[in-house]
């Protein structure tokens, strides 16, 4: 039986996981293939959408559950980044991978821009900007 506790446990549970990332992250929308080998050392090969990006790790989402700790090459255009999958969740409709870029391989827009790519505090500055100038002139 899930409770209301384990619920907010397992969404707090959720909210650590996606905290971990020292950078910022910058929303995105990108088809990406994902290289990696299953527990029997067979190449496995999977598309995956990349839904956020910073300097040290990604988020994807994909179709079916790949293992903590597998590693995976994410390959992009004519490009590449290495990491480890520090967390598999399922939610809404797919699993969601956190991994953590490998040390030394590090993600710049100069090599790799995803074509719908959203900085969050963008967002927040435009939004008070706005605010600011409601405040000066009320209706």
């Amino acid at each position: 039986m899930l409770t209301i506790d384990a619920l907010h446990s397992d969404n707090k549970s959720m909210q650590d996981l996606d905290n971990r990332r020292d950078n910022d992250r910058l929303l995105c929308a990108e088809l990406v293939q994902l290289i990696w080998r299953d527990e029997s050392g067979r190449q496995s090969r999977r598309v995956a959408n990349l839904e956020d990006i910073s300097l040290s790790g990604i988020c994807l989402q994909v179709e079916n559950p790949i293992p903590v700790g597998t590693t995976l090459t994410m390959e992009y255009g004519d490009g590449a980044l290495v990491g480890t999958i520090r967390y598999c969740r399922f939610q809404d409709c797919g699993y969601f991978l956190g991994v953590e870029l490998a040390e030394g391989c590090r993600w710049s827009s100069q090599h790799f821009r995803p074509e719908h790519l959203l900085d969050p505090s963008e967002l927040v500055d435009q939004a008070l900007q706005r605010h600011q100038v409601d405040c000066k002139f009320p209706c």
